[in-house]
């Protein structure tokens, strides 16, 4: 569906660069929409799935919340909150570091491992909402925007 028709706009835009913002502020609603609807059943938000799914990444080595803020998709992401939220779900730990006692190092727990595993599967289900995209435009649309992102 063309952006103009899923957000009911007569009028043209006054560019294609214009169109491209509103059709990339629309597309990323659409995908986030998805991800909470499948996040919903398994109680984590995105920017918790984001958190952990650095955290199995570091696996099996702590990583500060410093760290963790600095690889968020969403840079605006309290992760402070974010971690006191995992933890009372017993999804990692957390300890003071060892080297800065300023920094806390967080680790994800064999819970937090296996929620994940457990939605690795529907998170493969989810691509596919991409396979309507070839693997070649796939690969075009992710060298574009990162070259937009220069």
């Amino acid at each position: 569906m063309r952006i103009e028709e899923a957000i009911k706009q007569k009028n043209p835009f006054r560019s294609e660069h214009q169109r491209l913002v509103v059709n990339l502020f629309y597309t990323a609603n659409w995908v986030q929409d998805q991800h909470k609807a499948m996040f919903k059943p398994y109680g984590v938000t995105s920017q918790q799935y984001n958190v952990l799914r650095i955290l199995r990444g570091q696996y099996p080595n702590p990583i500060s919340t410093s760290d963790i803020r600095e690889r968020m998709l969403d840079k605006m992401s309290d992760v402070s909150r974010i971690v006191e939220r995992l933890l009372k779900k017993k999804l990692l730990t957390r300890r003071v570091c060892k080297t800065d006692k300023r920094l806390v190092d967080v680790l994800i727990t064999e819970d937090g491992l296996s929620l994940l595993t457990r939605m690795d599967t529907v998170m493969d289900v989810s691509d596919t909402h991409m396979l309507t995209l070839s693997e070649a435009e796939a690969q075009q649309l992710n060298d574009l925007l990162d070259k937009l992102r220069g």
